[in-house]
């Protein structure tokens, strides 16, 4: 009776150490930890600004691990950041130009850039319009009070390209340039103020890109189509930074820009997807 009194208590000190490094392995403690978020630091033309932000939710959605933080600013603006040391693991940029000018420089992968959209110019005016504007002619009538980018930003540069061409051709004459010049009453350095300012009333007219003029604003501006013949095509390039701590992520990012599900976006928003 003894001994299986002593075998008893011996099977039961035995499960009993069993229950302990069971629970041991098991509890809370030996859960996997989660894996980090990724902070995946994108730069973006101002005039990205929309059709991004759907990008980042989509993005995020099915890509739980990685945070998407948005620095929208004239390109220009973001170039200089990048050439003064400023962090990011991609560019988006509105102009070639300046994209060239970062892969020269030494700051791109330059084997990851690459076009993804093609954009064009209109004219936005107040939907009351009290300069009466029907017609790009209408921009060089003494008194209209215009606003367009700076000449760095690459909507004022296209801009500029668009006046040469008018003032080269027969319908609009020479001095057409000089004209709209002159009732210019602002310069900005991003297209989202020139569309804030037309569309608030303080100025007559504003040249912006087709994708530019968001929901908010529908309702308080309208378009001045510029013909196909006048028109300068922006291209826009995207890629990844020498210095990104995340480029697998970062080209993944880009991958999705240019997927039929990013294709849509940016066509949602006026852009032509390429």
């Amino acid at each position: 009776m003894e001994k299986n009194v002593k075998l008893v208590s011996g099977i039961f000190i035995m499960a009993l150490m069993l229950a302990v490094l069971v629970a041991g392995c098991g509890g809370p403690s030996a859960t996997p930890a989660a894996t980090p978020k990724a902070d995946l630091t994108v730069f973006a033309a101002a005039s990205l600004s929309g059709a991004f932000n759907e990008t980042k939710a989509a993005y995020e959605a099915s890509h739980p691990n990685v945070n998407i933080i948005y620095n929208f600013d004239g390109t220009q603006s973001l170039r200089t950041q990048v050439e003064q040391g400023a962090y990011a693991d991609v560019f988006a940029s509105a102009s070639a130009s300046h994209m060239n000018a970062l892969k020269g420089e030494g700051y791109m992968n330059n084997s990851t850039v690459a076009n993804f959209a093609n954009n064009k110019l209109a004219v936005i005016v107040p939907k009351d319009n009290p300069a009466k504007i029907g017609s790009l002619h209408d921009l060089a009538n003494p008194g209209v009070k215009i606003v367009m980018g700076t000449k760095d930003v690459p909507v004022g540069s296209y801009t500029l390209q668009i006046l040469d061409k008018m003032a080269n051709n027969s319908s609009y004459g020479p001095d057409y340039r000089s004209k709209v010049m002159a009732n210019v009453i602002s310069q900005e350095t991003t297209v989202n103020y020139v569309v804030a300012k037309v569309a608030l009333g303080e100025a007559d007219a504003g040249f912006v890109y087709v994708s530019d003029v968001p929901a908010e604003y529908r309702d308080k501006v309208s378009v001045v189509a510029i013909p196909d013949s006048l028109n300068v095509v922006a291209v826009y390039p995207i890629g990844v930074l020498k210095e990104s701590k995340h480029p697998e992520e970062a080209q993944k990012f880009i991958d999705f820009v240019r997927s039929d599900e990013g294709k849509a976006i940016l066509a949602k928003y006026g852009f032509t997807p390429v």
